[in-house]
């Protein structure tokens, strides 16, 4: 694929990608590519790859003689980052937020107990540099930097557990935590309670105290709840 072609196909997704979990397209809608390559002007190699990546998402399936038909959502790629992200683009935000943020208070407060247990003193040093750049970023409605600072300390936790299977959501948490911020699901400056929070995790992490690790993510996850309470009701 050409680099104007790979721009195209990019084009292509970030255009049907969320028309179809926007719900444009309902379930077993049958999409014909070359009606489509014409709609976005692009040639059907273009659209037959950009085809293939939805399928990879499960959001379509390709059948010969029938066409593309769109899956239902139960059967998406839900975990897939590209999904949450357009999911987080349309009308359903709200609800798709809190079943994001239900999910990290299940994982992440495990994940900083073992990370306390196991984290290497580089990863608690990138964790405390993490936290005190959210403090430095928390006012001034500095917004975007601050989300720099709060998906690395994220990620460094989720690493720093030991276990792959947590590591592997990372990409996962950055997306919630870019779409709360570029969807103006968070106030004009972070909660100061919560920054202290995060500040607090990293010290319970360098010093090795797995249960107040533990139980400090567990209030974070708790505030974001409530945040989305008032913030996407």
């Amino acid at each position: 694929m050409t680099t104007q072609d790979r721009g195209l196909h990019a084009r292509v997704l970030e255009s049907l990608g969320p028309a179809i979990t926007a719900g444009e397209y309902p379930a077993g809608s049958v999409l014909r590519t070359d009606e489509l390559a014409q709609q976005y002007e692009v040639s059907r190699s273009v659209m037959r790859e950009a085809v293939r990546v939805l399928e990879s998402m499960h959001l379509v399936a390709s059948r010969r003689r029938v066409g593309v038909t769109v899956r239902p959502a139960a059967e998406w790629n839900v975990y897939d980052p590209q999904v949450i992200r357009w999911r987080l683009a349309g009308a359903d935000r709200a609800r798709q937020l809190r079943s994001l943020t239900v999910l990290r208070s299940a994982v992440e407060p495990v994940a900083a107990g073992l990370a306390a247990r196991h984290a290497t003193p580089e990863q608690c040093a990138a964790l405390t540099e993490c936290a005190l750049g959210m403090v430095e970023t928390s006012r001034g409605q500095q917004l975007e930097k601050y989300l720099v600072h709060d998906i690395d300390f994220h990620r460094i936790v989720l690493n720093a557990s030991g276990n792959e299977m947590f590591a592997h959501l990372g990409d996962l948490v950055a997306e919630v935590l870019a779409g709360r911020t570029h969807h103006q699901v968070m106030f004009e400056d972070p909660d100061p309670a919560a920054v202290t929070l995060h500040v607090r995790v990293a010290e319970a992490v360098r010093e090795k105290d797995a249960e107040r690790a533990e139980a400090l993510t567990r209030e974070i996850a708790v505030g974001a709840l409530q945040e989305l309470d008032i913030l996407a009701p």
